[in-house]
């Protein structure tokens, strides 16, 4: 039965990795054991020949791959409201909102943030790949904030040399479990996919030839000690898949609400809570992180931009109830000092 047809350009950033993964990082629709298995069978070609899946891959080659009959069908224009902070013909920040995919995968053609882009704005770049077209940087499932999408190809490739070269920067807020006694902190710890689960990422502090793995590198600022939690502000050094909450687990300091780091901190923690405080976490459906800040070059007219959004109203009643309540038990902690 024959497939889908797909042509990918490698970016200066793709260089070096091996096809497999450059493939699956490309085409959300495929897994890497999908991409080795494809390529063993010849059905990928790298600049018009046949290449093995541990072939690295350089800047400027083509990639051809057909893929199964069952692959997922193009991204689909769909009316699905869009929280719209700025737009012109190049560019469109949005602050996505919990729960929304960024672009189509592996069991989900619909309901995306590509889908509501392309209803919304007719045509995307198309240098993000065919599934998910104007896609220069993603947020996790259920991360809040600001994204910026690109219009056409002249941004797409402006944006993502300004990802590549750091440039674009992007702080996000995160409400963690227990307390940060320093200031600021910098985690620096590569980051690889979980031996046994192919969707997790951990952190490795000491790397081996047989496992490979990312630098990755967060910048943690303290905002505001809220009893069993900490409010932070993340930089991000690096941009890797969860980077901001696997960096802060390895901590000690998983972030409230994820579904997937850090649980057993988390349940400890929640002990400590009052009924309201956990209400308002049972409330979160997903972890308290929101990208607040956007900082970028504008593709065209080269002046710098920034953008900001206010936390999630869940994440906000949370931040907001434990603040309360630390001012409320302020006065009598001082006065047994």
């Amino acid at each position: 039965m024959t497939g889908n047809a797909e042509s990918l350009e490698v970016r200066p950033e793709d260089a070096g990795q091996r096809l497999d993964v450059f493939l699956a990082r490309r085409i959300r629709v495929l897994t890497r054991s999908q991409a080795e298995r494809l390529a063993k069978s010849k059905r990928v070609r790298v600049d018009g020949r046949p290449a093995l899946p541990g072939h690295r891959v350089a800047p400027g080659q083509h990639v051809d791959v057909s893929l199964p009959a069952s692959a997922p069908r193009q991204p689909q224009a769909e009316e699905i409201p869009l929280h719209i902070l700025f737009e012109d013909q190049h560019i469109i920040i949005v602050n996505k909102p919990r729960g929304m995919v960024v672009h189509p995968g592996a069991g989900r053609d619909s309901g995306t943030l590509v889908n509501a882009l392309l209803s919304h704005a007719g045509v995307l770049a198309q240098g993000g790949g065919p599934h998910r077209p104007g896609i220069v940087h993603r947020l996790d499932r259920d991360t809040t904030g600001l994204l910026v999408a690109a219009k056409t190809d002249e941004a797409f490739r402006s944006l993502s040399e300004q990802v590549r070269r750091r440039e674009l920067e992007r702080r996000y807020l995160a409400l963690v479990w227990g307390t940060i006694r320093e200031e600021r902190l910098l985690i620096d710890v590569p980051i690889g996919r979980h031996r046994r689960e192919g969707l997790r990422m951990v952190a490795v502090p000491r790397p081996s030839a047989e496992r490979r793995v990312r630098p990755a590198s967060t910048e943690v600022i303290v905002l505001d000690r809220l009893g069993t939690m900490t409010l932070v502000e993340a930089r991000l050094g690096t941009g890797r898949t969860h980077q901001i909450r696997v960096h802060l687990a390895h901590q000690g300091h998983p972030v409230v609400g994820d579904p997937s780091y850090g649980l057993r901190r988390a349940r400890q923690a929640k002990i400590s809570l009052d009924a309201t405080a956990r209400e308002l976490v049972r409330g979160l459906r997903g972890q308290a992180l929101h990208a607040h800040l956007l900082r970028l070059r504008h593709p065209v007219g080269g002046q710098e931009v920034t953008f900001t959004a206010p936390l999630p109203e869940d994440m906000a009643a949370l931040v907001s109830y434990l603040s309360r309540a630390e001012r409320r038990d302020r006065p009598g902690r001082e006065g047994q000092k």
